[in-house]
C-alpha cells in the first residue's frame, strides 16, 4: 500500500517531528483495545489519515472506559494488550503508512490504593516513602496523615464492615495498605496510627488536603514539576518515543501543573524533539496560546469555536435569546443572563464544590503574610474572601508566568475590594494581588502559592463555565461547547478569516477539531442545532405543538426539546442520561451530590414520554424542510474545519454522519459502518492534504498560507471561501436557510485565483480562475453546498 506520507523517517534517531497531515482519533477500552484498533487500520488509512491518535494507553483502573484514571506509570495497560499489542498496532500501522499519536496524562492518577502502586507506597510509608515527591498532599493540614474521603458513610456507620486481612485493610471491596506495626492494633488504635484518615466521601469538599483533578477526589493530583517525578511518570512513554512507536502526543490539561510552560519544556528536551506535541489549552476570548510554550499548538477547541461560530446566523441566535428568555422566565444569574449567570456560577463553585481548595489557598496565604511583618494582621477570612474574588475575576483559565499582570489586573482588584464592608480590611485584596503577581517576594513558598492559585483558578473556570453555566443558560445549545462562548454564539466572517491567518502564521501544525470524547453534542447534533438560529419562529411553533407533553419546569423543556432536535431520532435510552446529566451538571433543583429523587423522576417520565419519545424533526413540515440545511451546515463545518490551517482530527465514527451526545454517550467502542455522502467529502479532502502537504502547511513551518477569497453580489454574505497557498480553493454555503429565504445565489460571483482548478469532490467539473473569469456560484453549488478545488495548471 502506498504510505499516506511523502516522507517518513528511516530510524528512531531521526530528530525532526513528522507532522501529522490529519489524525484519527479512537477510544481505546476493555471492548475495543488494541487489536480491535489494529484490525481497524486498513480502514482508517484508506480515508486517508496520517496517524492514529489513542486514548491514554498506561496502566489504569481496571475496567476503566477512558484511561485517565492512570494507576501505573511504569507499564502499558494490560487490559488493552499489554505493550506487545501496543508495538503491534504501531507495526500495523507503519506497515499502512501510519504514526502513533498517544494521549499523555501528566496531571493526575487515579486516588485508588489498591491500583495506584506509588499512592498505595506513601500510604504505607508516608511523606518518606520513595513516591513521598509524588502528589500534592498537605500532610500538615491534616496533622500529619492525608484525608482519603472514600467511606459511603460516617466512619462510626460502616466501622463494623472493616476487615483486616492479608497485611491490609478492606472495606466491600476497597483495600487500604497498613502501616508497618499497625497490624495486630485494635481497630480503633489501628485507624488512628496510619499515615491516612479513612473518611465519609462528603468530607472531601472542605477537608481535602490532597490537589485533585477539578472537583474530582478519585483522581490525585501528580507533581510532575518535580524532575524525579517526571522522570518516574514519564519512562516508559519516552522509551515509547526512543523506539519510534509513539510519534505524537497530545498533553491532557496542562493548566492542572504547576508550570505548564516548564513541563513542556522539559518534555520537549526528553522526546529530543522527535514529537508533534499539542496541548489540551481552552483559550477564551482573545487569548492567544504561550508563544515561548514548545508545542505546535492547541488540541483544536478554538478551532471548533470558530467554525461552529462562522456558520451560526448572529441575527437569529438573538432573537433566539430573546424568546429563550421569555419562555424559561428565569432572572438574570439563574440563565436569564449569559455573564450574570456564569459569574454567579463562579461564585458558587469557589464557595462550595472547590472550598477545600480556597482554604489551602488561604492557609498558604496566612504563613506567608505571618513570615513578613509588612504583610501581618490580615485576618484569614479576608485573605480568604480576596482569593476567592479575585478567582472569579479570572477572565481566562489561569494566570502563566509571565503576563499575570493582564489577567490579575487593576480593575479585577478594584472589583474585590467592592467586597469588603471595611476599606482597611479590603487591603487584603492588594497584599493577595502582589504575592500573585511576584511583588512581596519569591520564595518557594510564593512560588508554590503563585502556582496554586493558577491550578484552582483552571479548575474554577472548568467547572462553573463548562459543567455548571453552560447547562443554566442554554438558548442555542450549539453553542455551549468546551471553548465555546454562548453569550457571543456568532463569529463575523472576517473575524473568522483574521483568526485562520495568525494560526496560518504561527501555529500552523496546531490541531483542530470538531467533535472530541469531550463534547456535550457531535458536530452533527450541533449544526442541527445551530440552524435553529436561522428560523426562531420555527422553534417557537415546534415547542407549541409539544406543549402538550408536561415538563416538570420551562427550562428542561427548552432544552432536551432542543437536545432531541439536534440529535435527530426519538432514542430514551441514550437522549435520557443526557439530559439528566444535564439537570445535575445545572445544580438548581438536583446536583451529583444533593440529588432530589423526585425531580428526577419526572425529569426521566417527561423525557419518557416527550423528547425520548417524539420525533421532532419529522413533526411537523416545518420541521421536516430544514433537513436539507442540517446536511449543508454539517458538511459546510466538516470541509471547513479539513482544510483550514492547522491538523485536523477526525473523531472516532466521525467519516460518516455522526450524533452523538455528552459522555458517555459518545465514548462508545469505534464500529466500522458504511460509507455514506460524509465519507466521500472526507476521503476527497484527507486525499488533497496527503497528495499536496504544502499547501495546507504540513511539515513546512512557514505559515502555509491562507488567503481568504470574498464573493460579490446579492448573496456574497453566504458564501465562506479561502484559498490555502494558491493550491487549493474551499468554498462553503453558510446560512443555507436564510440563503434561500432570499432568493438563492441569484448573480452572486466568486474570483478562483489564477489558473484551472478541478472540482475535487466530483472529479469531472473543471473551472478556470483570475479576475476575468467570475464564478457563478449558483453553478459552483448546483450539486452540493459546498466545494473543494484543486490547481490543475496554470
Amino acid at each position: 500500500m502506498t504510505s499516506n506520507r511523502s516522507a517518513r523517517p528511516s530510524s528512531p534517531a531521526a530528530t525532526a517531528p513528522v507532522v501529522p497531515t490529519a489524525t484519527y482519533r479512537l477510544q481505546l477500552q476493555p471492548a475495543f483495545p488494541f487489536a480491535a484498533a489494529e484490525r481497524a487500520v486498513p480502514h482508517l488509512a484508506g480515508l486517508g489519515v496520517s496517524h492514529l491518535h489513542l486514548s491514554p494507553v498506561l496502566e489504569a483502573v481496571p475496567g476503566s472506559l477512558h484511561g485517565y484514571d492512570v494507576t501505573d506509570h511504569r507499564s502499558v495497560r494490560a487490559e488493552l494488550g499489554g505493550e506487545t499489542g501496543l508495538r503491534a498496532l504501531a507495526a500495523t500501522a507503519r506497515a499502512h503508512g501510519l504514526g502513533l499519536v498517544v494521549d499523555l496524562v501528566p496531571n493526575h492518577m487515579a486516588a485508588s490504593p489498591r491500583h495506584n502502586h506509588a499512592l498505595r507506597e506513601v500510604l504505607r510509608h508516608g511523606p518518606d516513602s520513595p513516591y513521598g515527591r509524588w502528589f500534592d498532599i498537605e500532610w500538615d493540614a491534616g496533622d500529619g496523615r492525608v484525608l482519603l474521603p472514600v467511606l459511603p458513610a460516617r466512619l462510626p456507620e460502616v466501622r463494623d464492615r472493616l476487615r483486616v486481612e492479608d497485611g491490609v485493610l478492606r472495606l466491600d471491596g476497597q483495600e487500604f495498605p497498613l502501616r508497618e506495626g499497625t497490624e495486630g492494633l485494635p481497630l480503633d488504635a489501628l485507624l488512628d496510627a496510619q499515615w491516612y484518615r479513612l473518611g465519609w466521601w462528603r468530607l472531601a469538599r472542605t477537608e481535602l488536603d490532597y490537589r485533585r483533578f477539578f472537583t474530582v477526589s478519585d483522581l490525585i493530583g501528580v507533581r510532575v514539576e518535580d524532575p524525579e517525578v517526571f522522570a518516574g511518570s514519564h519512562a516508559k512513554i519516552l522509551e515509547l518515543v526512543a523506539d519510534g512507536v509513539i510519534e505524537g502526543l497530545r498533553v491532557d490539561h496542562p493548566d492542572g501543573l504547576a508550570d505548564p510552560q516548564g513541563y513542556l519544556e522539559r518534555l520537549a528536551a526528553a522526546t529530543g524533539g522527535r514529537c508533534w506535541t499539542v496541548v489540551e489549552k481552552i483559550l477564551t476570548g482573545e487569548e492567544t496560546l504561550p508563544d515561548a510554550w514548545p508545542v505546535a499548538g492547541t488540541t483544536g477547541y478554538d478551532a471548533l469555536r470558530l467554525v461552529d461560530g462562522v456558520l451560526t446566523d448572529s441575527e437569529g441566535a438573538g432573537e433566539l435569546s430573546t424568546l429563550y428568555r421569555e419562555f424559561v422566565g428565569r432572572s438574570a444569574d439563574r440563565g436569564g443572563d449569559w455573564e450574570a449567570t456564569s459569574r454567579r456560577a463562579a461564585y458558587e463553585v469557589v464557595r462550595h464544590d472547590l472550598a477545600a481548595e480556597t482554604a489551602a489557598l488561604t492557609r498558604a496565604a496566612v504563613r506567608l503574610c505571618a513570615a513578613d511583618p509588612a504583610l501581618r494582621d490580615h485576618a484569614p477570612w479576608t485573605l480568604r474572601t480576596a482569593i476567592e474574588e479575585l478567582l472569579v475575576r479570572v477572565p481566562v483559565y489561569r494566570p502563566y508566568r509571565t503576563g499575570a499582570e493582564r489577567v490579575l489586573t487593576p480593575e479585577a482588584a478594584r472589583g474585590a475590594r467592592a467586597a469588603f464592608a471595611v476599606p482597611e480590611e479590603a487591603a487584603a485584596v492588594d497584599t493577595v494581588r502582589g504575592l500573585l503577581l511576584g511583588a512581596l517576594g519569591d520564595t518557594p513558598g510564593h512560588r508554590a502559592f503563585r502556582a496554586r492559585f493558577a491550578q484552582t483558578s483552571s479548575a474554577l473556570r472548568a467547572k462553573s463555565t463548562e459543567d455548571t453555566a453552560f447547562y443554566r443558560y442554554a438558548p442555542l445549545l450549539s453553542a455551549n461547547e468546551v471553548g465555546g462562548d454562548p453569550g457571543r454564539p456568532a463569529v463575523a466572517v472576517a473575524e473568522f478569516h483574521d483568526a485562520c491567518a495568525r494560526l496560518a502564521r504561527d501555529w500552523p501544525a496546531t490541531g483542530t477539531v470538531l467533535t472530541t470524547h469531550d463534547t456535550k453534542r457531535s458536530a452533527d447534533v450541533r449544526a442541527a442545532i445551530a440552524v435553529l438560529a436561522q428560523c426562531p419562529g420555527v422553534w417557537a411553533g415546534l415547542l407549541s405543538e409539544v406543549a402538550s407533553v408536561p415538563a416538570p419546569d420551562p427550562h428542561l423543556a427548552w432544552t432536551a426539546w432542543q437536545t432531541a432536535f439536534g440529535f435527530g431520532t426519538p432514542d430514551p435510552e441514550r437522549i435520557g442520561p443526557a439530559v439528566l446529566k444535564a439537570v445535575r451538571e445545572e445544580g438548581l433543583r438536583t446536583s451529583w451530590t444533593e440529588q432530589d429523587p423526585a425531580y428526577e423522576r419526572a425529569v426521566a417520565d417527561f423525557v419518557a414520554t416527550g423528547p425520548g419519545r417524539v420525533p421532532l424533526r419529522a413533526a411537523s413540515e416545518a420541521a421536516f424542510a430544514l433537513e436539507p440545511h442540517v446536511r449543508a451546515q454539517a458538511d459546510a463545518a466538516a470541509l471547513v474545519q479539513l482544510t483550514m490551517p492547522g491538523v485536523p482530527e477526525l473523531y472516532q465514527n466521525t467519516e460518516r454522519e455522526y450524533r452523538a451526545l455528552v459522555d458517555p454517550d459518545n465514548r462508545a467502542p469505534f464500529a466500522p459502518g458504511p460509507d455514506d455522502g460524509r465519507t466521500a467529502l472526507v476521503r476527497a479532502a484527507l486525499r488533497l492534504r496527503r497528495e499536496r502537504p504544502a499547501a495546507f502547511g504540513s511539515g513546512s513551518g512557514d505559515g502555509s498560507g491562507y488567503v481568504p477569497l470574498a464573493a460579490e453580489g446579492p448573496a456574497a454574505a453566504h458564501c465562506l471561501a479561502f484559498a490555502r497557498s494558491g493550491e487549493v480553493v474551499t468554498a462553503v454555503t453558510r446560512l443555507s436557510l436564510r440563503l434561500a429565504e432570499a432568493g438563492g445565489w441569484r448573480d452572486t460571483e466568486l474570483v478562483l485565483p489564477e489558473g484551472r482548478w478541478a472540482d475535487v469532490l466530483d472529479g469531472v467539473r473543471e473551472f478556470t480562475g483570475g479576475p476575468e473569469s467570475e464564478l457563478k456560484l449558483a453553478e459552483l453549488f448546483a450539486d452540493r453546498p459546498v466545494a473543494l478545488l484543486a490547481r490543475i495548471g496554470d
